[in-house]
């Protein structure tokens, strides 16, 4: 070995010997009566101590892409123990935040996240800004080899087929094939890869979007009726942008499949110095990822599991049903109650601002549903979950803290929620910037929904919740008195719920969910009546 390659090894292939995160891990333990005989300091189980392994090298990983391999000096997750410095800076008195904890580039992060969780990541941005280097990364640190990754990515491009996409039917069953199931199909190998890296996808043909839309829904791949299972797998896809502006348009069923959306940000030419060394040395730091730093397919299956484990505290939750209330609710969109949402008149092709007309005395610029044109779909909610677990597991916890919410929700729903520029919010001069940065556009959105949470102070009293846990305890032994009292509190609530003031998304769904309890109930009373 050379000189110069033992050099670069050293320097490349460096990882720090002191912890990434030096705080005690935080432990969500069920109550155990051996705590009482063995005291709080027992040994920590074998599967505790492996998932300690597991977020220090994920960790690990994160902090030696961003030091070696991918430069990105952009720390825009944000965490603080105490309050941080703030600076303003230009005519537009733009906040610059010194953060007072560990702070993260959501571009090297997010797809660290996507990894570990094996969800699906898409790279936005300009061309050159990394997006591919970034997602080969992640197929290296699966622990295949840059050459692996290179031949398994696939490139978008006009004329790809499904053919391309998938694989070819052997020639010789094509000849001799009475029927479809004896013509066996030459899958391609990347199909059992478990990151998958799919370039520019928004230059592909329709018809094969809809193929690959098979294959990262439901991770199987189809042709002349044979079917190829996949293996679970981290999905990696880049585009220019964001708005329709590759060869083809996305459909939207393959778009809804994208958890995540992490936009690559331009290159600080202060770390030009960074570039010269690369060109100098004629290195590629994917060629010098640590052979620590790899992920086994066992690691990855427990990576996964333990991310799933994290728990979500009610209190948070509650605070994400209030954040996804404020949106779908349209009230003149439908007569019936159930039908009062945004899809409503998007199915008929009423446009939103033609209904707005009559809603004389909504306060539209404090309505925080009034600044999107649409909901939330379930795939988008279950992707905030998973990411608020991945985020909090990176960093060494057991439990999502609200600010992993507030910090992985913008990303989540990049390209989910979508902002009615005409709204009186956009108008004004202080909330311009926000017209065309989605990110800080959707974190200020949950910040302003979470005040108004506590102003409203449901973070101390939740009647609706309350009755519906009352119910998810079971009906086994509820009395017909019971059930009958239960059916009348219920009633109380929803009417005072119609004597409020205005009909809120959030009230909207609270008075769904009395209702939805009320016929439980109501058939549980018909049901013990015909007993006698």
């Amino acid at each position: 070995m050379g000189a110069a390659k033992v050099t670069q090894e050293k320097s490349f292939g460096r990882i720090s010997a002191s912890p990434t995160n030096p705080h005690p891990r935080q432990q969500a333990r069920d109550f155990d009566i051996s705590t009482l005989i063995d005291g709080p300091l027992q040994a920590a189980s074998e599967s505790e101590v492996q998932t300690a392994a597991l977020d220090e090298k994920l960790r690990q990983a994160y902090f030696w892409i961003i030091n070696h391999a991918v430069i990105s000096p952009h720390y825009d997750i944000e965490y603080n123990q105490q309050p941080p410095q703030v600076m303003y800076f230009g005519d537009s008195r733009t906040p610059l935040v010194l953060p007072s904890d560990q702070s993260y580039s959501s571009f090297i992060l997010l797809p660290l996240l996507t990894f570990a969780a094996r969800r699906k990541c898409l790279f936005i941005g300009g061309p050159g800004r990394g997006k591919t280097a970034s997602a080969l990364l992640m197929g290296v640190l699966a622990g295949y080899s840059p050459k692996q990754v290179k031949q398994g990515m696939q490139h978008g491009h006009p004329q790809m087929t499904v053919a391309d996409l998938l694989g070819n039917p052997m020639p010789h069953d094509l000849m001799k094939a009475e029927v479809e199931s004896d013509i066996r199909i030459s899958w391609r190998q990347w199909l059992d890869m478990g990151v998958k890296i799919v370039d520019e996808y928004n230059r592909i043909p329709t018809r094969t979007q809809s193929s690959l839309l098979t294959l990262m829904g439901d991770n199987y791949a189809e042709m002349f009726n044979q079917i190829k299972e996949c293996p679970p797998a981290a999905w990696f896809l880049t585009a220019n942008d964001d708005q329709g502006g590759g060869t083809y348009q996305v459909i939207e069923a393959l778009k809804d499949r994208i958890d995540v959306v992490v936009q690559a940000l331009g290159f600080n030419p202060r770390f030009l110095d960074e570039l010269l060394l690369r060109i100098e040395e004629g290195v590629d730091p994917t060629d010098y990822l640590p052979e620590s730093l790899r992920f086994t397919p066992e690691e990855l299956d427990i990576l996964e599991r333990q991310i799933r484990a994290v728990k979500v505290p009610d209190e948070l939750r509650r605070r994400i049903e209030f954040f996804a209330s404020q949106f779908e609710f349209s009230e003149y969109s439908g007569q019936q109650f159930e039908y009062k949402s945004k899809d409503t008149s998007r199915l008929a092709g009423i446009p939103s601002h033609q209904l707005a007309i009559y809603e004389n005395g909504k306060d539209r610029l404090a309505d925080l549903g009034c600044q999107t044109v649409n909901g939330l779909s379930v795939r988008s909610l279950m992707s905030l979950l998973v990411y608020a677990k991945a985020m909090a597991f990176f960093r060494g916890n057991t439990v999502v803290e609200l600010n992993d919410i507030t910090q992985m929700l913008p990303f989540v729903f990049h390209s989910r929620l979508f902002p009615d520029l005409d709204a009186p919010f956009f108008q004004q001069a202080e909330h311009a910037a926000f017209r065309s940065d989605r990110i800080g556009w959707l974190r200020h959105l949950f910040i302003t929904c979470c005040q108004e949470f506590e102003r409203q102070g449901l973070h101390r009293e939740d009647p609706a919740a309350a009755l519906k846990a009352e119910l998810d305890q079971g009906l086994d032994g509820v009395s017909l008195s019971e059930c009958r009292q239960r059916l009348q509190r219920i009633e109380q609530q929803l009417l005072a719920l119609s004597k409020g003031n205005k009909l809120t998304g959030a009230v909207y769904d609270d008075a769904l969910l009395l209702k939805y309890l009320h016929q439980r109930y109501s058939n549980y009373l018909r049901w013990l009546t015909s007993q006698g």
